[in-house]
């Protein structure tokens, strides 16, 4: 599966089978982790792996009844806590970029796991503290976000997206028609040579 292939195929995956997850597939997906970029290649993200009943039903702890991904995280084999060392990024622009730096490496997650056959759902409604405490996560380490890791037990189709025009602007702010803003025929112009 190539890259474009797993973004288009991705989905928030809710259900998961009982079918227990190679730990070698858990390693790829990690390793697709590590390689993600980050502030200054400070590498500020943390992983922890969890697939004990006791692990994660501390992790739950932290999760409300009122959170629909609560079942998938007691459903999954695996689930996995991304966090990050904000001492180990940087801060620019009024910008946490250890934020930037995790939320690139879980994104690495989800696809690898997709190209994987595996299944991911990014969880970031929870009570930080009481995942930090029931896992003992460090005191200056951020919990940027959850995801369950398993095989799929649904085959969900994809949420509305907002059309590229909506939300792409070319050369200036605003405009929204890459031909009007001279960028498609540029790029024509490139490609042919003429």
């Amino acid at each position: 599966m190539d890259v474009i292939e797993a973004i288009n195929g991705r989905r928030s995956i809710r259900k998961y089978k009982d079918t227990p997850v190679e730990w070698e597939k858990v390693g790829q997906v990690l390793d697709a982790a590590r390689l993600a970029p980050s502030w200054k290649n400070m590498q500020c993200w943390r992983f922890l792996v969890l697939n004990s009943t006791e692990r994660k039903k501390a992790l739950l702890d932290g999760f409300s009844d009122d959170n629909p991904g609560k079942k998938a995280l007691a459903q999954a084999p695996v689930v996995i806590v991304v966090c990050a060392d904000p001492a180990q990024s940087g801060f620019e622009n009024g910008i946490e970029y250890y934020v930037a730096d995790a939320a690139i490496a879980f994104e690495h997650i989800c696809l690898a796991a997709h190209g994987l056959g595996l299944g991911t759902c990014w969880m970031g409604w929870y009570d930080e503290p009481a995942i930090k405490a029931g896992l003992a996560i460090p005191a200056g380490i951020r919990v940027i976000g959850v995801t369950p890791l398993g095989y799929p037990d649904q085959d969900p189709k994809q949420r509305p997206r907002k059309d590229l025009n909506e939300i792409a602007y070319y050369n200036d702010w605003g405009v929204t028609d890459a031909e009007k803003a001279g960028i498609a025929t540029e790029n024509r112009q490139a490609a042919t040579g003429t």
